[in-house]
């Protein structure tokens, strides 16, 4: 097989979405770095929403990103609370995998804490191919051709060789 055409992991997503700063997002953040281990960043609006309460600028909510070791790790046990099993509608057309958690309880050396409460999170899961890196450099960026591109069938049969997970249509 050309190396080329070879699927990897590029980063990992975890989100969670507040809607308000302060004692809740703290415990968010909280959450996050319990889970990832990572110390996550706190993501704005983009906009101003009255009814919602929202200004443009005010943090609502927090992410980290994981990539290379750590991104497998969370994967398998992002997995794992969902029993390897995930619906097709997951897979994006354009090489990606979106899906909740409704619990951060699940995972499995995580136990309830009534000062934190009951929080869900999104995982995202963005794949590539080698040289895609043409796609973000600075200089002389171009787009990744059609054939070099990735759709949700390859990302399916990558997830099911590489994390046994089982993929059912809805």
């Amino acid at each position: 097989m050309n190396p080329m055409r070879e699927l990897r992991i590029a980063k990992v997503v975890l989100n969670i979405g507040v809607g308000e700063a302060g004692e809740r997002l703290a415990k968010a953040e909280s959450v996050l770095e319990k889970i990832s281990g990572s110390k996550p960043t706190r993501t704005l609006s983009k906009s101003t929403n009255r009814d919602l309460g929202i200004r443009l600028g005010m943090p609502i909510g927090c992410k980290v990103t994981l990539r290379g070791a750590a991104a497998e790790k969370i994967i398998r046990e992002s997995l794992w609370v969902r029993e390897n099993r995930l619906p097709n509608y997951c897979f994006s057309k354009t090489g990606g995998l979106s899906f909740g958690i409704p619990d951060y309880t699940g995972y499995e050396n995580e136990s309830y804490d009534p000062d934190i409460g009951i929080f869900g999170l999104d995982v995202a899961i963005a794949f590539e191919r080698p040289g895609f890196r043409v796609s973000r450099r600075k200089i002389k960026s171009k787009r990744v051709g059609k054939n070099h591109r990735i759709n949700a069938e390859e990302c399916q049969e990558f997830m099911q060789k590489k994390f046994s997970l089982e993929v059912f249509k809805v």
